[in-house]
């Protein structure tokens, strides 16, 4: 009789495990599909800040953000960041696996890491995720990445990591980022000012476009004569 009791609560708590892991892949599957037709009025960790706020009764400095489609955010900027972050971003499908055996290379024989994030899985990181720089979050970010790539397109993509990307303090977006650092909308932005945006992307809150330091401007330099070979979506 015991033993019974045993082998059902044990099903019970399978049948309960797959249920909850049926309901979280089609939620985020839904999740994906929405924001293919409808513009994100915000980021699941622009939520998440403020609810931190909340729990530790800290200021909560209140982001800038503001929705631009493609069309409106320059193209020297659209330019910029694929020569900046992801120069295979419109051959891959959502995972630079020659960028990742570099960076695999670069740890065994050089000793040093750098990142390996496409331009699709820092959308999926940006859009869908709080910050966080946990084993589980990385594996969250992939798994949404596999599901974008599948329903969007790659303008979509771009369209939503401009928007969404955290480009410093409080600024979220092309638009936010353009306003704050140039006084201009993100459709009017320069090559020089693109690639400058672009040169602190990895750092944003370490890197400055408003005092940007001699490596700064070198990677701004570098981007700029790339930029003439990414190609327009």
């Amino acid at each position: 009789m015991r033993k019974k009791k045993k082998q059902s609560i044990a099903g019970w708590i399978w049948r309960s495990f797959i249920k909850l892991c049926l309901v979280l892949v089609f939620f985020s599957m839904f999740e994906v599909l929405i924001f293919k037709y409808v513009n994100p009025p915000g980021t699941v960790n622009m939520v998440w800040e403020i609810i931190l706020s909340k729990i530790h009764k800290t200021t909560h400095l209140n982001p800038k953000y503001s929705w631009q489609d493609l069309e409106k955010i320059s193209i020297h900027l659209q330019k910029a960041v694929l020569a900046s972050e992801d120069q295979r971003f419109l051959i891959h499908h959502g995972f630079d696996f020659e960028e990742l055996k570099i960076v695999f290379e670069n740890m065994v024989y050089k000793h040093h890491f750098r990142g390996a994030s496409t331009i699709s899985m820092q959308a999926a990181r940006s859009l869908f995720l709080p910050f966080s720089k946990s084993f589980l979050r990385k594996l969250s970010e992939a798994w949404y990445t596999v599901w974008m790539e599948l329903f969007w397109d790659k303008k979509r993509i771009l369209e939503i990591y401009l928007n969404t990307v955290d480009w410093g303090t409080g600024l979220v977006g092309a638009q936010a980022g353009a306003r704050a650092y140039f006084s201009s909308d993100a459709e009017k932005l320069t090559k020089t000012q693109a690639a400058l945006m672009a040169a602190i992307l990895p750092s944003p809150h370490k890197w400055s476009v408003k005092n940007p330091s001699s490596y700064i401007k070198k990677r701004q330099q570098r981007i700029l004569r790339q930029m003439s070979a990414m190609p327009t979506l």
